[in-house]
């Protein structure tokens, strides 16, 4: 095996060899072989992923003269010429490279400025590449300005950074902008699968998974992560041997975990807790991994289809899949990836990470929230049908008698029965379907969450402003839609919530779609009207008290004021 690191003997010199960013290499590739060429170019993303990469390529494309010196600008250059090989050799004078990290200043720009004005040595531009040129001074982009907006012909400038945001907007509307992609796993394990083919080093699948997603996207970090390993496994990259290098948490440690979460067994999670601590594992490696187990979890719960039946992680993922609901599933995702920036706050980072599991016992299983006994289901309908159409609950009790307000000198007036305020017509509101059942059990729902107080905020808006205008039973799990005209509240994070606390306040699976549109019925519809029944019958109450009718025939001046009446 040759002594040349990875990173470099397999670092792409045409961009047909590239991976994972075919967006980058198809418009660059057509705008060559068209012609269409601009005078500077912006590369932008993470770490090893290809910006430096790509603009050699660029180079050896702009500069190459072909096998027998008669060829001309190609989207394919041939790697053999003068201009090619100075290039991929790092010593041809029409191609530079600026370390804007090192190299930020003024001063260094002047330079490259003066050295902008000689031709070409070989051949057809000079192309000069700044890289992390986000670290420029302000002064040093000023003095760039005026040569990267109108460069002698010969010029051509690339500019690379991995933070695109600390740009000047004046830099960037002079560029012609590309984003590389962080790549996929499977697109870094595919590759190293090909890179140690080549080099005829034995591995194991879990090896080339672990280093695929500890490389973070980066092609150049997995390389050098394989040639890591292969150090450290004495020629060989074996599973537990990676894992034991980067300090990686075994799934089984994560699904351990899942499993005592689950059942609410706080005493094997802490045990589980202890024994990661004794084997040295990383209190966030241990967050991460179970992120990661979750993830697949839930891929598992909504789309099984998408887990690949040959990777042993993907398997435990589906065994687990049962063991919590949608709901928890999102809730301990979310626990882990937040709980990561706790670790650093106490001393003891386990102790850390025992609280933010213990976080998650906190909330009481679906199984430990009761259910209403009339939201059980009585008949053979599918659940969320018999949820939709439980019996009523009990008639609320009759409310308390208005209370009279008239402006001096109207002496007191005696109260009257309420009872008759029964007698008055509610206001009638649109329904949203043919099923006026669905307006009718969607109230009694929500108000039973609001009183339990299940929902509050957003959460609770949502509830009172949408319409049920449908339910799917033949779906899995039921699918709820609500018609809510507020785009404000059909953000997801607002609908997470609802559906969440249904789904605990019902003990039935459902899952919520929200629809634009302006809703017939809703809860705040039927409350405002309820509300204007009974202001209206509280004022004819009054207005018929015979005390009243004596008082406003005796005071010629005195009279009801209609907004001051209150129902209790």
């Amino acid at each position: 095996m040759s002594s040349q690191v990875l990173a470099r003997k397999y670092r792409p010199r045409k961009f047909s060899e590239m991976v994972g960013q075919a967006h980058v290499v198809q418009a660059l590739g057509n705008a060559l072989s068209q012609g269409r060429l601009h005078h500077a170019y912006l590369f932008t993303g993470t770490r090893g992923i290809g910006k430096t990469t790509v603009s050699r390529i660029l180079a050896k494309s702009l500069n190459c003269t072909g096998p027998d010196g008669t060829g001309g600008i190609t989207a394919d250059p041939c790697g053999v010429c003068t201009s090619c090989t100075e290039i991929d050799a790092d010593r041809s004078l029409d191609y530079v490279e600026l370390d804007a990290a090192s190299n930020r200043g003024i001063d260094e720009v002047r330079d490259l400025i003066e050295r902008a004005t000689y031709k070409p040595a070989t051949g057809r531009f000079k192309v000069f590449m700044i890289d992390e040129a986000h670290q420029l001074t302000k002064d040093a982009f000023n003095a760039l300005l005026k040569t990267l907006e109108e460069p002698p012909e010969h010029l051509k400038f690339v500019l690379a950074t991995t933070d695109p945001e600390k740009m000047l907007p004046t830099v960037l509307s002079r560029c012609l902008q590309f984003n590389l992609r962080p790549m996929a796993p499977d697109t870094v394990r595919e590759h190293l699968r090909a890179v140690l083919v080549a080099e005829h080093v034995a591995f194991d699948e879990g090896a080339l998974r672990l280093l695929g997603r500890a490389a973070r996207g980066s092609m150049r970090d997995a390389l050098s992560l394989a040639d890591q390993a292969i150090a450290y496994g004495a020629g060989t990259l074996r599973d537990e041997a990676v894992r034991q290098m980067l300090g990686a948490v075994d799934r089984a440690r994560a699904a351990s975990l899942v499993q005592a979460l689950a059942a609410r067994d706080a005493k094997a999670m802490l045990a589980e807790v202890d024994a990661l601590r004794e084997h040295g594992a990383s209190a966030s490696g241990v967050l991460e991994e179970l992120a990661l187990l979750l993830q697949r979890m839930a891929v598992a719960q909504t789309v099984p289809e998408a887990l690949d039946a040959s990777d042993a992680d993907d398997a435990d993922a589906a065994s687990l899949a049962t063991a919590l609901a949608a709901d928890e599933v999102q809730l301990l995702y979310s626990m882990a990836l937040h709980g990561r920036a706790e670790l650093s706050l106490m001393s003891d980072e386990y102790a850390a990470l025992s609280m933010v599991l213990l976080r998650f016992l906190a909330f009481p299983s679906e199984a430990a929230v009761p259910v209403r006994p009339e939201l059980k289901p009585r008949d053979n309908r599918p659940p969320a049908a018999q949820a939709l159409r439980a019996p009523a609950p009990p008639a609320l009790a009759v409310p308390a008698p208005p209370v009279l307000a008239v402006p001096a000198p109207t002496p007191a007036v005696s109260r009257v029965p309420a009872a008759p305020l029964a007698n008055v017509p509610a206001a009638a509101v649109a329904p949203d379907s043919a099923d006026p059942a669905l307006g009718e059990r969607w109230f009694e729902i929500v108000k039973a969450l609001d009183q339990r107080g299940a929902i509050a905020a957003m959460a609770r808006e949502l509830a009172c402003s949408a319409g049920l205008v449908g339910v799917d039973d033949s779906r899995t799990p039921p699918v709820w839609r609500l018609r809510v005209a507020s785009d404000t509240l059909r953000a997801d994070a607002h609908r997470d919530r609802l559906q969440a606390a249904l789904v605990q306040h019902l003990g039935l699976p459902l899952r919520l779609e929200l629809e634009p549109g302006e809703p017939g019925d809703t809860v705040a519809r039927r409350d405002a009207a309820e509300k204007a029944r009974r202001q209206a019958a509280a004022e004819a109450l009054i207005q018929a008290d015979p005390v009243v009718q004596a008082l406003v025939g005796e005071f010629k001046t005195a009279r009801l004021v209609p907004g001051s009446i209150r129902p209790a």
